[in-house]
């Protein structure tokens, strides 16, 4: 991999992390037309997602510190309430991890067919939103329950993650930051968690055929792109202009049905 492909694949997770378009999707699909091997992607991918990761601690670090201290607190207080609330929202994903990996494994081949109509309901969801009103709740425990499934089913490639939970989240009437802060948090340990694994059950190294240059150069790109495209969400949410990804999402998953015709 030189350093260009890095630098392009980086700057693609790092934005498509935080906006609701299916990160997986555009990755592996920026991937195959840049003919990245197989064993060249699972090093750099869990780089990138990695720097992801930190692109959200670095956006959220002060809620984060703010959570942090709550919860050392031993209080029940609101910052324990809300981290209850996240694990419980990581309740459906994880249990689909253990007892569906090889399953959801079955969806990663390649098909543009399925990519495609997944897309479509991605869109479907973000159009969804335009036909609410604006929330007034905060985030009680069962719709950190509902928008935990919506994670869950967003594991399925070209459904957004972000698309899915923010969506659910503003259909069932909750504010629209709590609701931005609230996804881009409850995402964390899962992503931390599903890297370690991965680091852990295979042989993970910095392979010659990457290289370490263009491994830092994407996760820098991926780093910077997320912190941009993560603020830019959050905007985003505020104006209420998901309408615009609804319609990328279906220009994508029409033309990738037409292809199959």
């Amino acid at each position: 991999m030189d350093w260009l492909t890095a630098l392009i694949l980086g700057i693609i997770q790092g934005l498509t992390e935080f906006l609701p378009v299916s990160s997986s999707g555009h990755l592996e699909l920026g991937k195959a037309i840049l003919g990245v091997e197989a064993k060249e992607s699972l090093t750099f991918t869990v780089a990138v997602h990695g720097a992801t990761v930190l692109s959200t601690i670095a956006v959220f670090h002060k809620d984060l510190w703010g959570l942090s201290k709550g919860v050392l607190a031993f209080q029940w207080n609101a910052e324990t309430r809300y981290m209850v609330k996240i694990v419980i929202s990581m309740i459906p994903v994880v249990l689909l991890g253990l007892f569906f990996k090889e399953e959801i494994e079955q969806f990663f081949t390649g098909n543009v067919l399925f990519v495609s109509l997944m897309l479509m309901i991605t869109a479907l969801f973000l159009a969804s939103t335009s036909l609410v009103k604006d929330g007034f709740r905060t985030i009680p425990y069962l719709h950190a329950f509902i928008i935990g499934i919506a994670q869950a089913i967003a594991v399925l490639p070209g459904i957004s993650r972000s698309g899915a939970t923010i969506s659910t989240g503003l259909l069932l009437r909750n504010k629209k930051d709590e609701v931005t802060r609230f996804s881009f948090l409850m995402v964390l340990v899962p992503i931390i968690a599903a890297n370690l694994l991965e680091i852990l059950s295979s042989d993970l190294r910095v392979d010659s055929q990457i290289g370490i240059t263009p491994l830092l150069i994407g996760f820098v790109a991926a780093f910077i792109s997320g912190v941009i495209a993560c603020k830019w969400m959050i905007n985003i949410i505020r104006k209420g202009k998901l309408i615009y990804f609804a319609i990328y999402c279906f220009i994508i998953g029409l033309a990738g049905i037409i292809s199959m015709i």
